[in-house]
């Protein structure tokens, strides 16, 4: 359970901001999406694998 204590004079758009990013950062929202549908292992594998050498390029390209 995510708690959020709101301090004094705070406004509530502040306070909600707090609590979407601390949601966001938990990754249930992710995890529910993923669930969504079944994806066989093989699968799942080989798109992690894309994700990584994607991730890695773009490193590569920052340090250039």
């Amino acid at each position: 359970m995510i708690v959020i204590n709101v301090k004094d004079n705070e406004s509530i758009d502040r306070a909600l901001k707090r609590f979407k990013k601390k949601f966001e950062r938990t990754g249930v929202l992710r995890e529910i999406r993923s669930r969504a549908y079944f994806e066989k292992p093989s699968v799942a594998r080989r798109t992690e694998k894309l994700r990584a050498i994607y991730r890695e390029k773009m490193q590569s390209k920052e340090t250039l």
